[in-house]
């Protein structure tokens, strides 16, 4: 379990006590979540499924997501979204303030934009990479294709160069302000690591902005 810092609202603190989040902790797109939810400071639950010990096969989770996939909010009346961007925006709704989808037209289309482009480019290839490559990985990929990891790994510095040219330009991903894309780019970045993949240092934008972003006391949660 874990709690983050309550709100203010006593009818919020009671909605949100009943609500909770199934998740696999070291898994990327749970991670997404917690680092959206400790910015807005929403207390939410937590709970634990492994999903590299079978936990994802369970009845009760093939019921609320047919995909086997976490993360999963679980409302106080039994309700289920998944998906890591939608329960995102489900909070959105419930919190606006920060705004990390935006606050205007211009600035709701930019991140939705690039949120996208990092999620379908750079997140998209290294998940690939790792579950194509990792040992650890194959009862989830059958059959495994190490051509298709390689593949996808000659696909991520080209990804990467676009961010950082992006990074050229604004602070953050899509501009001026931190924002869900911002947290899909630090989640894919520090899903690397497994991948057995770097920043090339030549990048100074991206290993600048990371540097910034990982600081945020959200990175940790």
């Amino acid at each position: 379990m874990n709690i983050m810092r309550a709100g203010s609202d006593r009818s919020s603190r009671l909605e949100l006590a009943s609500m909770r989040i199934i998740e696999t902790r070291r898994a990327p797109n749970p991670r997404r979540v917690r680092v959206f939810l400790a910015e807005k400071s929403v207390p939410v639950e937590f709970e634990e499924r492994d999903m590299m010990e079978g936990a994802l096969a369970a009845a009760d989770i093939r019921a609320m997501n047919p995909w086997m996939r976490v993360p999963i909010l679980v409302l106080d009346d039994g309700r289920t979204v998944s998906e890591s961007v939608a329960i995102c925006r489900y909070f959105e709704e419930l919190y606006p303030t920060p705004a990390l989808f935006g606050s205007d037209a211009y600035s709701r289309a930019t991140i939705e934009m690039w949120n996208r482009r990092i999620e379908f480019g750079l997140f998209q290839h290294v998940a690939q990479v790792v579950r194509h490559s990792s040992a650890k990985m194959a009862a989830f990929e059958q059959p495994q294709i190490g051509e298709w990891a390689e593949a996808n790994r000659h696909k991520v510095v080209p990804e990467l160069t676009r961010i950082d040219a992006q990074l050229a330009t604004a602070p953050f991903i899509a501009g001026e302000i931190f924002s869900i894309a911002d947290i899909t780019a630090l989640v894919a970045i520090d899903f690397m690591k497994p991948a057995k993949l770097a920043v090339p240092e030549t990048l100074t934008n991206i290993v600048r902005w990371h540097h910034a972003v990982s600081q945020r006391p959200s990175a940790r949660a």
